[in-house]
């Protein structure tokens, strides 16, 4: 299979044909994509890639939120999964440097939080046995069932790629065959960004999915998906009841002040690691990007042109793609979760802290712009001066909202 054009590639093309900052030649590109459809009907493109994967998969299978009998609403199962978070991390390779920003919750496990907070019974499989994983995957398509399966991203065959950025792990939803082919939705170059030409579920022949989804040890064979209903025996495929809906939307706010805020202890991450997180590590990376003193500091992490370059295009990617970050930081995408959540039982109050977030989203989008990948070395301690001054700037007004929310939430507790 051909691969397709890099996303990104195609923004700095627009961009140079428009005038258009990189968030908004993005949206552009974004707005005309064609509505992707499969045997099962349309697949929405969402804003953070794995909450909008499970939207469909989740309502494809019937599952509905409990307080408005309709399906689970793609910011409800991203404010459920964790949120929005922060880290920052750069590691250096023999020929590249690599700079991660993650925006939405982490390092929780996302998806884990999401299933378990949404409360949809959820059946999970895993085998060392290539033809049992097979004919599980069958078992669940032939009953109807989308099934999810994580991959080795660059493994999947429309990727074919060993480069870093396509080492990670990736959920897809596999949710029918054709031809003898799978049929595929997600994995795309850069998640949630096929934009008009790639509309359509991707295809794989089942070998071709086997081995990707062997390429990584911990990901051999690993899938997942709704369990049937059982309407004789009075099971349906529902959510939690609307109070313990009420106190999986109060734990997961609890999670995401406490990790923005830095009270909440982080599981498996080293005392070394946690100044990258939260608020705190929104300003350890202005820190980093004004240290001329070591080589810690940005400016002599990244004095090579090729590594300033590889490095910013990957942090803008991040900042605004859909995977680990989103338009607006996902601060918009959050502000919707909570406008939501408030019409549910005692959580009326979470209505007054949407704002706060909503008047976020455009300075994580001004941040996004602002990161100059064409920059040359002899300009990158004044660019990254100005990209500092605006993450102190943006640490202030976060650590204000999460206090603002936490606050809140625990007056909403205390009646």
């Amino acid at each position: 299979m051909v691969q397709h054009q890099h996303f990104k590639s195609r923004v700095r093309v627009r961009m140079a044909k428009t005038g258009e900052s990189y968030t908004a030649a993005r949206r552009q590109l974004l707005a005309a994509q064609s509505v992707d459809t499969d045997s099962r009907g349309p697949v929405p493109a969402g804003t953070q890639y794995d909450a909008s994967l499970w939207h469909h998969v989740l309502a494809e299978s019937g599952v509905l939120n409990p307080a408005t009998g309709a399906p689970f609403s793609e910011a409800m199962l991203a404010g459920l999964a964790g949120g929005i978070g922060f880290m920052v991390a750069t590691i250096s390779y023999e020929s590249v440097t690599t700079a991660t920003v993650v925006l939405r919750a982490h390092p929780e496990p996302y998806t884990d939080r999401l299933l378990e907070r949404c409360g949809a019974p959820i059946e999970v499989s895993q085998t060392g046995s290539a033809k049992a994983a097979r004919a599980s995957l069958d078992a669940a398509l032939d009953a109807g069932r989308p099934v999810v399966v994580r991959a080795t991203h660059g493994a999947l065959p429309w990727i074919a790629s060993d480069a870093v950025e396509y080492l990670d792990s990736i959920d897809i939803a596999v949710t029918g065959r054709e031809s003898g082919q799978y049929l595929i939705v997600g994995g795309g170059p850069h998640p949630g960004e096929e934009t008009a030409d790639d509309a359509g579920p991707r295809r794989a022949l089942p070998a071709e999915l086997a081995a990707a989804r062997v390429a990584r040890k911990s990901d051999r064979h690993w899938a997942s998906w709704v369990a049937p209903s059982n309407e004789a025996n009075g099971s349906k495929r529902s959510g939690p009841a609307v109070e313990d809906l009420v106190g999986s939307v109060r734990a997961a706010v609890t999670e995401t002040t406490g990790r923005l805020l830095g009270t909440l202890a982080l599981d498996g991450i080293p005392a070394s690691w946690m100044p990258k997180f939260g608020v705190a590590g929104m300003r350890t990376w202005a820190a980093l990007l004004r240290d001329e003193r070591t080589r810690k500091g940005w400016p002599a992490v990244f004095d090579d042109p090729e590594r300033l370059r590889t490095g910013l295009e990957m942090v803008q990617s991040f900042l605004a793609g859909s995977r680990w970050g989103g338009p607006g930081g996902l601060r918009g995408l959050y502000a919707a979760f909570l406008t939501e959540a408030a019409e549910l039982p005692g959580l009326a109050d979470l209505a007054g802290t949407a704002g706060l977030y909503r008047e976020l989203a455009p300075s994580w989008d001004a941040l996004a712009d602002a990161v100059d990948p064409g920059i040359g070395t002899e300009d990158r301690v004044r660019h990254f001066a100005e990209l500092a001054e605006r993450l102190e700037e943006l640490a202030e007004c976060e650590e204000a909202a999460a206090r603002t929310l936490a606050e809140t939430l625990g007056a909403t507790g205390a009646r």
